[in-house]
């Protein structure tokens, strides 16, 4: 018992699936590690050894037993982000830094899962996310666009590269851009009956390279060069005083972009397996594969869409497909990596090309404006501040506009479910002919204030819209009995239009059951400073001692109510 809580679900009884998942799992991988690894400027090992590592011991502690863990196209996006600041900042410890971010990215997202915040990671607005997601694809794109040209991207990333467009045009090397292109053509254009059996990544990378070694021979073309087969050494972390907050804080964004990546991969896994997946522990999971994989010069990692897709199509179920699937790109490193030297850079180029078209939403870009203009207006935003700001004034910046139109929104929508009734002829509000009698009475003199539903802080601005009409009233009821949750701003709403009747000198009621309304009113100290008998669980009684004053309630009970009401 205690095992399955620390390892993921890890089974020999489906060795067949599991089996030729891992092998077509890895097979997928082996391309896009090589493509992410060139792309980051970290080299071809740190994408091997990033996919190896995240994805066994994503495998190992993860909550998802058939997610594939490796490096995906927005983690290196950010990565590369990284590394380049951090070099350019510290020519020397630079890298070793970058590394110790994906060390710290892994911690977060093992303090994340420690405190169970799975749940809550991908609470995004979906805006945000196809903004953020759609970003990176383009920055991906752009960072493509000086290998598949035969050059070397230029520093300085997005902003850098587009500026350099001209001389990266006018220095074109014409064979290494065919073979770029030749790449993209087979990834797009290869039959679908043929992509069942085949993966387009792997059949781009062996055919191109063999029409790179047959038909243009020792042209001067770039190429990937000898990998170490030698396995990795741990790499201490390196800090830096004058670069701790920068790091600290690509940290914060490397771990929830890889938190989100995973969590959105592991329902789409649960949607073909039809099992259920542990957020929390797979967040641990992936931290864990992180940390290791920093620890050794791999690069950072998530759930990817591609591997896990294939994997369970090809049959596993359980966590010992990722296990086989990252032993066998290890026996590759090992004794096979001299394979893979003569791989020109331009097919990785045009690998990572597709990648980054592929991570653009454009099913959501295409229909965001017909959904809703602000939406869109949203979206739109964040791609742009993604592309040429920064990732994280992006995501912030997007959330908190989205946050502001939707409390705004809610606002708008709530304005129905806070009601203040003084004339029972001027509302639509559900009461008993005892009550209209009551409010009739009264002329004017006491006011109902009825609320319903959930009452956040949006709805604050409301109920202190509301108060207003506590001028020439005498007595407030304020009804919480159809409430069902009652946040803190609205709650000190209510208590200021309480404190403002009492220092008046006039009379307050509070109807509410025993529930989490009432008990944030204790907690907040409101009730405690009332009469007991003005805090009732009827409306009707709370409107009786409103009209009648404090008469005992014995009293007020033997009066008819007729007699009394012909009186107004």
């Amino acid at each position: 018992m205690r095992t399955n809580r620390i390892f993921n679900e890890i089974s020999l009884h489906n060795p067949r699936g599991d089996t030729f998942g891992g092998i077509t799992a890895a097979v997928i991988a082996l391309p896009m590690a090589l493509a992410f690894g060139v792309a980051s400027g970290a080299g071809a090992e740190a994408g091997l050894y990033g996919a190896i590592l995240v994805g066994l011991f994503a495998a190992l502690f993860g909550g998802s037993p058939t997610l594939i863990s490796e490096p995906t196209g927005p983690m290196t996006v950010v990565f590369t982000a990284v590394i380049a600041k951090l070099i350019a900042s510290d020519p020397v410890n630079g890298a070793a830094m970058a590394f110790t971010v994906v060390v710290m990215a892994g911690m977060f997202q093992i303090l994340f899962g420690i405190l169970r915040l799975g749940k809550y990671v991908t609470l995004m607005p979906y805006t945000v996310i196809s903004g953020f997601m759609s970003g990176i694809g383009i920055i991906l794109i752009i960072l493509q666009i000086g290998p598949l040209l035969g050059q070397a991207s230029p520093g300085g990333g997005i902003i850098e590269t587009l500026k350099n467009l001209p001389e990266l045009l006018a220095g074109m090397h014409m064979q290494e851009t065919v073979l770029g292109l030749l790449t993209v053509a087979i990834l797009f254009f290869l039959p679908v009956r043929l992509k069942r059996y085949l993966p387009p990544q792997l059949l781009a990378l062996v055919v191109v390279t063999l029409v790179s070694i047959a038909v243009l021979g020792n042209a001067d073309i770039r190429r990937i060069g000898e990998i170490s087969t030698a396995l990795p050494e741990l790499r201490i972390p390196v800090f830096s005083v004058d670069q701790w907050q920068i790091m600290l804080l690509d940290a914060v964004v490397l771990g929830m972009l890889g938190c989100i990546d995973a969590l959105l991969t592991s329902v789409i896994a649960d949607s073909l397996t039809r099992q259920q997946h542990n957020s929390n522990k797979e967040l641990i999971g992936q931290g864990v594969g992180n940390v290791v994989s920093g620890l050794f010069g791999g690069l950072p990692g998530a759930g990817a869409t591609m591997g896990t897709v294939v994997n369970i199509q090809a049959g596993a179920r359980t966590a010992l497909s990722g296990i086989i699937r990252a032993g066998i790109l290890l026996i590759v490193v090992l004794w096979a990596a001299g394979l893979t030297a003569v791989i020109p850079l331009a097919v990785l180029a045009g690998i990572a090309l597709k990648v980054g078209i592929d991570i653009i939403d454009w099913g959501f870009l295409k229909r965001a404006h017909r959904l809703s203009g602000k939406g869109a207006f949203i979206t739109y935003g964040v791609i742009t501040l993604t592309v040429f700001v920064d990732l994280i004034a992006a995501v912030g910046i997007g959330l908190f506009v989205a946050n502001i139109m939707t409390v705004t929104r809610l606002s708008e929508l709530q304005e129905d479910d806070v009601k203040a009734v003084k004339d029972p002829r001027e509302t639509d509000l559900d009461l008993t002919s005892d009550e209209r009698k009551i409010l009739s009475a009264a002329a004017g003199r006491i006011l109902l204030l009825h609320l319903r539903g959930t009452m956040i802080f949006g709805t604050s601005r409301v109920i202190s819209r509301k108060n207003s009409e506590l001028e020439g009233v005498s007595t407030l009821v304020v009804d919480l009995s159809d409430v069902v949750h009652l946040g803190v701003s609205a709650a000190l709403a209510i208590e200021e239009a309480v404190l403002d009747m009492m220092n008046a000198g006039c009379s307050v009621y509070v109807v509410t059951v025993h529930g989490q309304p009432r008990q944030r009113l204790e907690n907040m100290g409101v009730l405690q400073r009332m009469p007991k008998h003005h805090v009732v669980e009827d409306r009707l009684v709370a409107m009786e001692h409103a009209l009648y004053g404090d008469r005992p309630q014995s009293q007020a009970a033997s009066t008819s109510t007729d007699s009394i009401y012909s009186v107004g």
